[in-house]
């Protein structure tokens, strides 16, 4: 393999904000430099809560621009292009290729109607087996089912990072750790033709499959020439579902380890080697989602920071400004505990009225209900901590894999708070980072795609390990009675 610098650029599209870094690979090290940031977020298109991709295509094609330029101060070429995003959403094209609407967001509710609608027509359980994916009303099936007669028009359909391949390049392709979170893919990896069939959604609306690490081919979109791009940038599909990304990150070297992605969503999970489709999984909602190097990633989607950004948000529109540190802080001067909600539930999906959706909740739960700013603040760090021991622990008894440490990952690895909360709560020891994990198993599967490294997943993450500086959390002495009486007040799953 190369033992020249190599550059690569990982665009990593979060549901609230959006990044694209300069992963380079020097002396076997990888060295990361984020060289644009931009916020994202889903806006009205017609009455549907939507992305807006023009806006998101003009910030990756700076982006990327900038990480050629970040490249070249480096004495080097940029030499690809990986992207990985949420799950879920999707573009519908048209036969000139072109978007027939905005792609609509998963937090929009026109899905709930489907969702009741297919779960009436097919058994749950039944559907559940086929997949091995839990039943969320915004899985792409039921959007599918949402968007009726308007897939009449459409002549193809392409998840958020395939989209942004297509756009990049003119290559469609349909990436297998995404795709799998559709409800629309059957146990053995491929598209369920019987299900497309049976909820009337058009089979020509996806292609073959590909793995992580092909290589597309180059960036053709004018604009990101325009903004400096070389045409002899490559296009490579990463496990562009952001958390098989994150994933392949994770720097565990030994151990029995479970994960926790942790950013707007959590998805609290482990590696297995096939699917776990148990009637005690589907009735405590976990699910099955492909990874990299052909893994299994069963887990379960928790609530994430959404619900302190919304908190916050909504604090600002009154006049009161604060900022997630400094609410941390605040709150952790307030005793623990005190105001508990179930971080799972659906009621907190939608946008608006946070705060009021966190009292209701705190209500369900016998807590007291929140009122200031760090209150708020508490009930959300104390609730995720919970959340993800019970998703943890339900996974150590599903697949008799005990947990001995826990590796967070992505944005919430800073909250020292949540970090040490969730030591203490699971009695276990605590890794938190890298902070950009998703985007450095982007750049990791890029680099194998290129034929730069030749690593298999023990290699990448022991690279991972010797290239970012962690910090770990020991439980402090606690009594963890406390936490089975926490756990308990949020009733059965």
């Amino acid at each position: 393999m190369s033992t020249q610098p190599v550059a690569v650029a990982a665009v990593d599209l979060g549901a609230s904000s959006g990044r694209v870094l300069l992963v380079t690979l020097v002396d076997g090290r990888l060295e990361v430099e984020q060289v644009a940031r931009f916020a994202n977020g889903g806006h009205d298109v017609g009455g549907v809560f939507s992305w807006d991709i023009e806006y998101l295509m003009s910030k990756i094609d700076q982006g990327l621009g900038a990480a050629t330029r970040a490249a070249a101060g480096r004495g080097l070429a940029l030499s690809s292009v990986g992207v990985d995003s949420w799950a879920v959403d999707y573009g519908l094209l048209d036969d000139r290729g072109a978007l027939l609407r905005a792609p609509a967001h998963h937090r929009d509710p026109r899905s709930d109607a489907a969702f009741a609608a297919v779960t009436t027509q097919m058994d749950p359980w039944a559907l559940y087996q086929r997949s091995g994916i839990a039943l969320l009303t915004f899985n792409t099936l039921f959007q599918l089912v949402a968007d009726g007669s308007t897939l009449s028009r459409a002549e193809c359909l392409l998840l958020i990072p395939d989209l942004v391949n297509y756009l990049l390049s003119g290559v469609r392709a349909w990436e297998v750790t995404n795709a799998s979170t559709t409800q629309l893919l059957d146990r053995h990896r491929q598209w369920d033709d019987e299900l497309f069939a049976l909820f009337a959604v058009p089979r020509r609306l996806v292609g073959p499959l590909i793995e992580p690490g092909r290589v597309l081919g180059e960036v053709t979109r004018s604009s990101a020439l325009a903004a400096g791009v070389s045409p002899h940038t490559r296009v490579v599909a990463v496990a562009s579902h952001d958390t098989a990304s994150a994933v392949v990150a994770v720097p565990a070297t030994s151990g029995n380890f479970a994960y926790v992605s942790s950013g707007t969503w959590s998805l609290v999970g482990v590696e297995i080697d096939e699917p776990l489709i148990e009637h005690s999984a589907f009735v405590e909602g976990y699910t099955n989602e492909l990874g990299a190097f052909g893994r299994t990633r069963f887990l379960r989607n928790v609530m994430g920071f959404w619900l302190l950004q919304e908190v916050i948000r909504e604090f600002a529109l009154e006049g009161q400004d604060y900022d997630a540190a400094t609410l941390t802080r605040e709150a952790m001067a307030i005793a623990p505990r005190r105001f508990l909600i179930d971080a799972e539930s659906h009621e907190l999906l939608g946008t608006g009225d946070m705060r009021g959706r966190l009292a209701a909740q705190c209500a369900l739960t016998r807590s007291e209900v929140p009122v200031s700013a760090p209150e708020f603040a508490r009930c959300i760090i104390d609730s995720l901590a919970v959340a993800y021991r019970r998703a943890i622990r339900g996974i150590s008894r599903a697949t008799g894999v005990r947990v001995d440490v826990v590796h967070i990952v992505g944005g919430g690895a800073l909250n020292d708070a949540l970090c040490q909360l969730t030591a203490d709560a699971l009695g276990v020891s605590v890794h938190a980072g890298p902070v950009e994990a998703a985007a450095i198993g982007n750049a990791l599967l890029q680099f194998r795609g290129l034929g730069v490294l030749d690593d298999d997943l023990s290699e990448m993450r022991r690279r991972v390990a010797a290239s970012f500086a962690t910090t770990r959390y020991e439980p402090v002495l606690d009594d963890l009675t406390l936490w089975d009486q926490a756990e308990s007040r949020l009733g059965a799953h």
